[in-house]
C-alpha cells in the first residue's frame, strides 16, 4: 500500500484476514476497466479439440501464463457457422479484456467476427489473407522446419521423397509443403498427397500415395498425427520404417511422437511455450492501450529437428 505507514498497513491487512475479505469484482471492473479474463476463440470443433493433443498443449501454455497474470481463460469453439453470430456477441459484449485465437481458416468468416468484436487479439499462426497484416500473431518457423525435415530424408539417401500435407486453406500447412518444394524444387506431383492434420487422414494420404508411387521411400508427414496414421499403413503393408521408407513429422507431440512404433523423428516446435507468448504478447497490448504505441511485431519461433528411429 504505497503512502501508507507500516502499523496501517498490518492493521488493514489482519482485518481483511479476519473478516474474510473478498475484492468486489464488479466494483473492480468499474474502476480498472478490466475483466481480468481472456477469451480463447478455436477455430475447429469439439471433438478436434479434445482429440488433438495440439490443441490440449496450447492451451495448457496459454493457462498457465493467464493465471500467472491472474485472468481466467474463457474457451470458445466453432462447431459451425451457427456459432459464429455466438462467439461475435460475446466478444462484443464487455466481458473478455481481448482474445486469442487460433487454427484459422482461408475465408472462414471468423475473421470478420474477430474485426467486429473491436477487442484486441492475437494470433497463434501466421494470418490469413482475409484476416490483413496488421493482428499480431506468434508462429513457428514452418517453412524452415519443413526445410530441415526433408534434407534429412534426402541425406539419408531417399531418392523418392513425398509430403503428406496438411489442409490447403491453412497457413501452418501451406507453409510446409513450400518448405518441402523449397528442397526439391518441381517435385512430381503424384508424390504430394492431402489431409486434414489428422491421423485418419495421415493414412488415407498414405495409402493413396503408395497407389501412385510405390517407390516411395521418403515421407514428410505435416504434422505427427498424419505421421502416425501413415506409420500404421507402412506397417500393414509390410514396410520396415525407415530400411524401406523413412518418415518425419512435425510438432514433435509426445504423446504421439514418443509411442509410435517406430518412435518417430519429427520437427518440434514449442507449442505449450507459443502459448504463453500469446498471452504474453496480449498482455503487452492491453497495458499499452492508449499510449499509442505500435503494434507489436510478430513473434517467430524456432523450429529443432528430433531424431528418433523413423528416419
Amino acid at each position: 500500500m504505497p503512502g501508507c505507514a507500516p502499523p496501517l498497513v498490518d492493521k488493514v491487512r489482519r482485518a481483511v484476514e479476519e473478516l474474510g475479505y473478498v475484492p468486489n469484482l464488479a466494483a473492480r471492473t468499474l474502476v480498472t476497466r478490466r475483466n481480468d479474463a481472456v477469451a480463447v476463440v478455436i477455430a475447429e470443433p469439439e471433438f478436434r479439440i479434445f482429440s488433438d493433443p495440439f490443441f490440449q498443449e496450447q492451451v495448457r501454455g496459454i493457462s498457465r501464463e493467464l493465471t500467472a497474470h491472474d485472468s481466467q481463460l474463457v474457451l470458445l469453439w466453432v462447431e459451425d457457422t451457427g456459432d459464429h453470430d455466438r462467439i461475435a456477441r460475446y466478444l462484443g459484449g464487455g466481458h473478455v479484456d481481448g482474445a486469442l485465437a487460433f487454427s484459422l481458416h482461408d475465408e472462414d468468416e471468423l475473421a470478420a467476427v474477430l474485426r467486429r468484436a473491436k477487442v484486441p487479439t492475437v494470433l497463434g499462426g501466421r494470418p490469413t489473407d482475409g484476416l490483413g497484416p496488421d493482428l499480431p500473431y506468434v508462429d513457428c518457423d514452418n517453412r524452415g522446419g519443413a526445410r530441415e525435415a526433408v534434407r534429412l530424408l534426402v541425406g539419408r539417401g531417399c531418392r523418392t521423397v513425398a509430403h503428406l500435407a496438411g489442409p490447403r486453406d491453412q497457413t501452418s500447412a501451406a507453409d510446409r509443403a513450400d518448405g518441402y518444394r523449397d528442397v526439391l524444387g518441381d517435385p512430381d506431383p503424384a508424390l504430394l498427397c492431402q489431409g486434414d492434420f489428422t491421423a485418419e487422414s495421415g493414412a488415407r494420404a498414405m495409402a493413396e500415395l503408395l497407389e501412385r508411387r510405390p517407390d516411395v521411400d521418403g515421407v514428410f508427414a505435416a504434422n505427427d498425427l498424419m505421421a502416425s496414421g501413415a506409420l500404421r499403413v507402412l506397417r500393414e503393408r509390410g514396410l520396415r520404417v525407415p530400411e524401406d521408407v523413412a518418415v518425419v513429422g512435425f510438432d514433435d507431440v509426445a504423446s504421439i511422437a514418443e509411442r509410435t512404433d517406430p518412435p518417430l523423428t519429427t520437427v518440434r516446435q514449442d507449442i505449450e511455450g507459443m502459448g504463453r507468448l500469446m498471452v504474453r504478447l496480449l498482455m503487452r497490448i492491453l497495458n499499452d492501450s492508449g499510449s499509442g504505441a505500435p503494434a507489436p511485431d510478430p513473434l517467430i519461433t524456432p523450429t529443432t529437428l528430433v531424431r528418433r528411429a523413423s528416419a
